[in-house]
């Protein structure tokens, strides 16, 4: 191994892993931000770029494009999951980052329909296309970076600082809308001060691929690159071997559960304050930030638990909680409403108390923060090295991105269709409790599992998994795994 052109494992996890954590989730947390701004945004830009004749038909267009996004990040994941699996992981998620930050900042500079009508809308759906194509390729690569880089025994509490990332960058698009439209004023809001918070992101990207650029490759990549471990297709090594393909199903079920709750906790609930229950705009933004922001402790320590307790508890205990409260708590919370009948017209309810809609909707993020903490972790432990970043980022994208991205848009639309405010919750329910019951039968449990030791192999039937191993008997008879 040639020590100038990268570190050893050994050397990495005594002097760099803060660092390589902290950096990568860096530039995670700006790319989350990049990519949600979008969504937190909805209630203001919605008209300026979509006129349907119905505030609520202007609202689900832009969730609509919103949702556009979410579905794109699977083509991402693919793209860039290849990429990362040939050429590294730190030079594919430099190159998505650069996209993120040069499509978020052009959103700031669209024209709106007033301009140039319904070219407007078109515009969005492709910028926020070229944002899911990017997110696509940021996850996986961050991912597998930090795990391949840090002790066996501690992935789990390493990467719950890039699961922290998604809540902070949902909390800092939050906070930038609240500075910006306190600072401007209603009217030069509306009029430009919304792109604000969009052309920023150029600034933040800049100083996230400055730092990421003094980034070494991950040792375990080169390893494997010097040793013939990188595969001639990641991509369809990745679906055609019946070991992967299991396992990418298992983990798509653990994820679809874990995106639902995070989507439903987050955007359906901003959506719901403001579009539902009519909280003040500017009130809403803060129930949501103090929620998120309580929440990031318990991200933390919930990663360390799975170090001890393992990956699939906390991800079921999660999944169960949320799917079991989601409904009661949105219960409570319209319950707290501020007006009867949802006419902002009329005064205050003595019932309102927006303390306590933000304690139900911490508790729902404390939930879904047990789900999301030892993702991470527990996907990377799935795979092989030579298709690890392909293999964790296409079902991440595909649970999180499509089954999660579609919760605003698809919930909106049952409630707006039943009329019933509580409609929109049995989308997620539903498919919170699937993905529930599929990791709770299929999936094994990976903790203690040594990355470096999975191998490719030839197809093995799954059965007689060890749940304490992760492996089955047969499994290392095959090939997949070498003996510990």
């Amino acid at each position: 191994m040639n020590s100038a052109e990268f570190t050893t494992f050994d050397e990495l996890k005594q002097s760099e892993m803060r660092r390589v954590a902290i950096i990568s989730s860096l530039g995670t947390l700006i790319e989350w931000y990049d990519f949600f701004i979008f969504g937190t945004m909805s209630s203001t830009t919605a008209s300026l770029f979509y006129k349907t004749g119905n505030p609520y038909g202007d609202l689900i267009a832009w969730l609509g494009a919103f949702a556009v996004g979410f579905m794109f990040r699977p083509f991402g994941a693919f793209l860039f999951g290849y990429i990362g699996d040939k050429v590294g992981r730190k030079s594919t998620f430099l190159i998505t980052l650069s996209m993120m930050g040069a499509s978020t900042f052009l959103v700031g500079c669209l024209p709106t329909y007033d301009t140039i009508g319904v070219t407007a809308g078109f515009l969005l759906i492709l910028l926020r296309i070229i944002q899911g194509l990017s997110v696509g390729g940021e996850y996986g690569g961050a991912a597998a970076f930090i795990c391949e880089n840090c002790p066996q025994d501690q992935r789990g509490f390493y990467t719950s600082f890039l699961q922290m990332t998604a809540k902070l960058g949902i909390s800092l698009s939050l906070l930038a809308i609240i500075v910006f439209k306190l600072s401007l004023g209603d009217t030069a809001w509306l009029q430009y001060g919304w792109r604000f918070p969009f052309l920023v992101s150029i600034f933040l990207v800049g100083l996230s691929i400055y730092v990421r650029f003094n980034l070494k490759e991950s040792p375990m990549f080169m390893e494997a690159k010097r040793q013939g471990g990188v595969v001639g297709n990641p991509l369809v090594e990745a679906i055609c071997l019946p070991y992967n393909l299991y396992y990418m199903f298992v983990a798509l079920a653990a994820v679809m559960g874990q995106g639902i709750t995070f989507q439903t906790a987050n955007f359906y609930a901003l959506t719901f304050l403001q579009s539902t229950i009519k909280v003040p705009q500017i009130t809403s933004y803060i129930i949501m930030l103090i929620a998120l922001l309580g929440t990031i402790p318990f991200q933390i320590l919930f990663g360390w638990m799975s170090d001890k307790v393992g990956r699939k508890p906390m991800i079921l205990t999660g999944v169960a909680l949320s799917a079991f409260f989601l409904y009661p708590l949105f219960y409570g919370v319209y319950a707290c409403r501020p007006f009867e009948k949802n006419d902002p017209k009329q005064p205050f309810r003595e019932s309102y108390d927006p303390v306590l809609i933000c304690f139900y909707l911490w508790i729902l993020n404390v939930f879904g923060a047990a789900a999301y903490a030892p993702m991470a972790a527990f996907l990377v432990e799935l795979f092989p090295t030579g298709i690890r970043y392909t293999c964790v980022s296409i079902p991440y994208h595909i649970g999180n991105g499509i089954f999660g991205g579609l919760v605003p848009v698809v919930a909106v639309s049952i409630s707006t269709a039943t009329r019933n405010v509580f409609g929109g919750l049995f989308y997620p329910i539903g498919v919170c409790s699937f993905g529930f019951f599929t990791t709770l039968l299929f999936a094994p449990e990976t903790l203690g599992r040594d990355i470096r030791k999975i191998k490719k192999g030839s197809a093995a039937r799954l059965s007689g998994i060890d749940e304490r191993s992760g492996y089955s008997e047969l499994q290392r008879r095959s090939g997949f795994v070498s003996a510990s």
